[in-house]
């Protein structure tokens, strides 16, 4: 494993290099795919052979389920930051607040008068709305007096991309060479140059995944070696009297408040049964370890009694 994350927060040696250009640029530039699922006729998703999937409780084909998530994700982007409130009862900020302290990201060790830092090249994937990359290059400039630290969104929903930009303007980001957005697949990031990140990131996205071991190849993929992927996801409650209360919450009230504040209950529906269907922190961390990773002990980190759980893995040196 990599020495630079194997401290607490797993902290990344500052290389002293001069700054290069970054960020949108330094990836591949082969074209770009369309990421728009194709619509088929009800008759030809009925005849159907190819792999099947979940889509909450249902089981569908992984075509359709790519098409279904996109509608949730474009009916619930402008409303996304509630939709997170009532999943989680408003303790999500405190979780991505968490998230980005414990991966302390940004070129921290102090250099030679002069020379410049060279900052990370990170990559957070169905972070459309930007939530998790304003809060990581505010840690990197302040914490770590580190201008350099770029950071590209990469979701397959252009409504949250859309959603992103425009909260981007608030933010001292928007129209700097720090801060991109980029709509891309999870599962083929083709656009991306192997072994040119530092850092990948996806927070409460990955459970939407259509093929999650195909998304985590690719995370791996992407890293340089010693590149860490780190998962902040809804997870397994461990304590039952507690893991009781919270689904009579889940399924109780949150497809309802779904209605009564957006108009649409179906998404919400999906989206709690969607947390339920995600696999168990020690099934996930079995899935990152088999995408080649290296997973520090014990594996995970648990948030409020397990409703969600930071996941890491450092890519090895081969």
């Amino acid at each position: 494993m990599d020495p630079r994350w194997t401290s607490g927060n797993f902290k990344l040696l500052s290389r002293q290099l001069k700054v290069r250009n970054v960020c949108s640029r330094s990836f591949a530039t082969s074209s770009k795919r369309s990421q728009q699922p194709q619509k088929r006729s009800q008759d030809s998703r009925s005849n159907d052979n190819r792999s099947t999937t979940d889509f909450g409780f249902e089981t569908v084909s992984e075509a359709l389920k790519a098409s279904r998530v996109g509608a949730v994700f474009s009916s619930v982007a402008s409303s996304y930051d509630n939709m997170n409130d009532f999943m989680s009862l408003g303790v999500h900020r405190l979780w991505k607040d968490q998230f980005v302290r414990s991966l302390n990201p940004g070129a921290h060790v102090q250099v030679p008068t002069g020379e410049p830092v060279a900052g990370w090249k990170i990559l957070d994937v169905a972070g459309g709305t930007g939530d998790i990359a304003f809060r990581m290059l505010d840690h990197a400039t302040t914490i770590n007096q580190d201008n350099n630290t770029c950071v590209t969104v990469a979701d397959i929903n252009t409504f949250m991309l859309a959603e992103g930009r425009l909260r981007s303007r608030e933010t001292a980001y928007a129209n700097s060479s720090r801060l991109d957005f980029i709509e891309a697949n999870a599962e083929d990031l083709s656009t991306i140059a192997s072994d040119s990140l530092d850092l990948y990131t996806v927070a409460f996205g990955i459970r939407n995944f259509t093929d999650k071991g195909a998304a985590l190849r690719e995370a791996f993929r992407v890293l340089k070696p010693g590149g860490l992927f780190a998962c902040l996801e809804f997870s397994k409650v461990q304590n039952a009297l507690f893991n009781n209360i919270y689904k009579r919450w889940s399924f109780g009230a949150i497809p309802l408040l779904g209605q009564i504040v957006a108009g649409d209950r179906d998404s919400y529906q999906y989206l709690v049964e969607s947390i339920d269907k995600f696999p168990s922190q020690e099934t996930f961390r079995n899935m990152i370890t088999q995408a080649g990773f290296a997973v520090p002990a014990p594996g995970w980190q648990n948030l409020t009694g397990g409703i969600a759980a930071i996941h890491r893995g450092v890519k090895p040196f081969q």
